[in-house]
């Protein structure tokens, strides 16, 4: 993928960052993560690799995001010109398999192929690194995420029960196979062609 082509920007998180994640982790998870948590990710565990996405230049704001954001956005263009981080996602490398650890993208700005770069960008990231597989898990009533990971090879494993503390709810255990594998290389290429071409159409 021509990432320097798309409208969007991906980049290591940093701690600079935990703010603005913090407010899309709560209000797109019934137990969000704590700021620590991604404090540690990114400060201490040698197994994580997390990043997000921005937009190139700052966008209007969705009228779902209300006066508060706003004002924010106005704050930060009088500081420093720097977009909002729009979507976070992030995963574990460990002995050859790249696990998921959570994906999100902020309220009005989601059905807009921003998840799905970010699987992509993860998925580039774990071959760069040399993962054999990847893997994650998702709830059993998240239809939607579902459909996106088995668009990218994603095949369900197992059921884990009661996975989710919070409901007790199941999660579906789901794995790729091989990154590096003709099949899956010669899909991932494709999806993420027409990936581009949705997102350099939808900035015009």
């Amino acid at each position: 993928m021509r990432y320097s082509e798309l409208p969007y920007i991906i980049e290591p998180m940093q701690i600079s960052d935990i703010q603005e994640v913090m407010e899309i982790e709560r209000a797109s998870f019934p137990s969000p993560w704590p700021a620590s948590a991604f404090k540690y990710e990114i400060e201490s565990n040698s197994f994580s690799h997390f990043i997000v996405t921005r937009a190139k230049a700052i966008p209007p704001s969705p009228p779902t995001e209300g006066r508060g954001f706003l004002l924010r956005m106005r704050h930060r263009r009088e500081e420093a010109p720097k977009p909002p981080i729009l979507g976070y996602g992030g995963f574990w490398l460990m002995a050859g398999e790249a696990h998921i650890s959570t994906i999100a993208v902020r309220p009005g700005w989601r059905r807009r192929g921003i998840g799905e770069l970010l699987l992509v960008a993860m998925i580039d990231k774990a071959v760069e690194l040399g993962a054999e597989v990847m893997t994650l898990e998702v709830r059993v009533s998240n239809i939607a995420a579902q459909n996106l990971y088995r668009k990218y090879g994603f095949e369900e494993v197992r059921i884990k029960r009661r996975y989710y503390m919070d409901s007790g709810e199941d999660a579906i255990f789901m794995k790729t196979e091989p990154l590096t594998s003709i099949n899956f290389q010669a899909r991932f290429r494709m999806l993420k062609g027409e990936l581009e071409e949705k997102l350099i159409a939808g900035a015009d």
